[in-house]
């Protein structure tokens, strides 16, 4: 193949905005990026000079270059993140963080709409705010928004079959419209001054409560007047109790720490002037960025991956944006918020910076820590396994099941950083006989590996099973009509007293099963990877059983297929529900007859 020569192409560039991919020998996407002047920005890539290493790793790769020539720089900027989704090429910043972010949405199309957690994209109409940093972040404001203005949280299907008031009536968490103990109009008021909270204006909402509850005292509405006065209260207690500072505003604080060939991105979330979680992120491959371009890189994918009015009004980042002015202009167009980006702050913001900078550091030291110890705990396992060299991809296998009910087979992953999440699966199995573990070893392996033989998976170097020479024999039969005799196998099995440490490994190619001391590290690495197949095993089955638990007493009735199944417990809430309503409720249910309800309501009550 012919060297690349980059002066055809650069010749021909425009001095226009736009977004460049870089290609590799077989086309694929190497890099992406994105130019105020799409010329001037890709010729820097060819200078004789001053590049570094992984950008000039980068340049000898390459064999095309293609550019797309967009608008201005918002549309640059947006191409340029729908591409790296799409490509995930080598060479870009990616931030390795494989949860969805919560949101808490109010969907308006409702009567009496409920406050609800919700993970993911934003979509669907209503209102959303957030994201929010955490999990914890959301349930407790939530649980702030139910105290102060009653709003309810329950599901549709239980909202429209209430007779009476629930519990979180009771409790004074819930005003209870399902009973009509409070009207569309009060309702809708209490919607809206949540929603007023959510967007952080407290203050002007306990302003205007204020004026409320001056003009109901006047009016000899006291019920009224109170009803404010403890609306007003809780949320004065919410500010003194979670305010960092004194001061207000949504804020997102961005710092970055960086060591060789490793950064971690801190981000605190500040809404109204209360501090509501952090989160780290850990941008993996990508060339080597200086902090203002890793800060860039980040904002862009975090913000528009998020959709419109995910910003707030104010980011504060630890290192200056090479163009903060253009970034924040980017964002506030292609997110409709008026975004403003700062690297300059004083008293309290200062104050949350240097939180930030300090949660970035703290979380990198730890991680460079348990590299270390990973490092140590692969060179043990070479040893014990008498490897040629530390692997880097390693899966392992469990299997779990109640007396053979709901049987699921769990494959962890881990590399040379430690567990890969994003890569973890779970199988139903589908075929073996209930109880037969080993038949189930068997299909999960089959399923996994056949993906891994057309090249849809990466080969592991070790496969671990949780088990013993049965186990392995299962492993190696399938590993054997594939043809994947590279991967080495291994089973550990708990030696007679049960107790972590007196394992034995179940070596392929070793005549005897092996001890290794309880203290080396590399027995402490498989013990890790044991457990954790055992611990995700056991989390999707409890999952699968209690999915099946919930569902099986419809199962087998004539007429209610999975989708009729689903429609009646969305529409009753749940099997008890079902089980206690009558033939003419049971008609009234979405894709129902009366016939069919005759059905299915002798089917659960044991009628002929």
């Amino acid at each position: 193949m012919s060297e690349f020569d980059p002066k055809r192409i650069l010749n021909s560039l425009p001095l226009k905005p736009g977004v460049y991919q870089m290609l590799g020998p077989d086309d694929e996407v190497l890099y992406v990026g994105k130019a105020k002047k799409l010329k001037n920005r890709v010729s820097s890539y060819f200078r004789a000079s001053g590049l570094n290493t992984k950008t000039m790793a980068l340049v000898s790769h390459i064999r095309d270059i293609q550019v797309t020539v967009t608008a201005n720089e918002t549309e640059a900027l947006v191409l340029e993140q729908n591409l790296i989704k799409e490509h995930r090429p080598p060479y870009n910043i990616m931030l390795r963080d494989d949860k969805s972010y919560p949101f808490i949405h109010i969907d308006t199309r409702k009567h009496y709409p409920a406050v609800r957690f919700r993970r993911g994209k934003v979509k669907g109409s209503g209102r959303w705010f957030g994201p929010f940093p955490s999990s914890g972040g959301v349930r407790q404001t939530i649980e702030l928004i139910q105290k102060s203005f009653q709003l309810r949280t329950c599901e549709d299907s239980v909202f429209a079959n209430r007779s009476r008031p629930c519990l979180q009536h009771q409790i004074k968490r819930c005003s209870a419209p399902c009973v009509g103990l409070i009207s569309a109009e009060d309702y809708q008021e209490d919607l809206d001054n949540a929603a007023l909270y959510l967007s952080g204006r407290s203050q002007s909402l306990i302003e205007s409560l204020t004026e409320k509850m001056d003009q109901a005292a006047q009016t000899l509405n006291f019920e009224a007047a109170a009803r404010y006065r403890d609306q007003m209260g809780r949320l004065r207690r919410m500010q003194s109790s979670q305010n960092v500072d004194t001061d207000y505003g949504d804020v997102d604080v961005i710092a970055v720490a960086q060591r060789p060939g490793l950064a971690c991105i801190s981000l605190l979330v500040v809404r109204d002037g209360r501090l509501l979680g952090h989160r780290e992120f850990w941008p993996g491959g990508g060339l080597e960025e200086a902090p203002g371009q890793l800060i860039e890189a980040f904002a862009a994918q975090y913000y528009l991956g998020q959709g419109a009015n995910s910003a707030p009004a104010e980011i504060l980042v630890s290192e200056p944006v090479e163009d903060e002015a253009g970034l924040s202009a980017i964002l506030s167009q292609a997110l409709a918020v008026n975004v403003r980006i700062s690297h300059r702050f004083r008293t309290t913001r200062a104050h949350w910076m240097e939180m930030a900078k300090n949660n970035a550091m703290q979380a990198l030291a730890g991680h460079v820590g348990n590299r270390l110890d990973m490092r140590k705990r692969l060179d043990s396992l070479v040893e014990i396994l008498d490897l040629p060299q530390a692997p880097e991809r390693m899966e392992c296998f469990d299997i779990s099941h109640t007396q053979g009910e709901a049987t699921v087979a769990s494959c962890v992953v881990f590399d040379q950083e430690g567990p890969l999440k994003s890569d973890y699966r779970m199988f139903n199995i589908k075929k073996a006989a209930a109880g037969d573990d080993y038949a189930a070893m068997h299909e999960a392996l089959e399923r996994r590996y056949n993906r891994v033989k057309s090249g849809e998976i990466p080969i592991p170097d070790v496969l671990v099973i949780d088990g013993g020479p049965g186990q392995v024999t299962q492993a190696r039969d399938v590993l054997s009509e594939l043809g994947l005799h590279q991967i080495q196998l291994l089973g550990i099995a708990k030696g007679p007293t049960r107790k972590a440490g007196m394992e034995w490994l179940h070596v392929e190619g070793m005549e005897m099963p092996i001890r290794p001391p309880k203290d080396a590290p590399g027995l402490h690495l498989l013990q890790h990877i044991r457990d954790e197949a055992h611990r995700f095993a056991i989390t999707k089955h409890r999952q699968a059983r209690g999915k099946a638990r919930v569902s099986s007493a419809l199962e087998g009735i004539e007429g209610i297929g999975p989708k009729r199944r689903q429609q009646l417990l969305r529409h009753f809430g749940g099997l008890k529900e079902i089980q206690g309503a009558g033939v003419n409720e049971l008609a009234n249910a979405p894709g129902m007859s009366k016939k069919l309800a005759s059905v299915v309501y002798a089917a659960l009550h044991g009628e002929s």
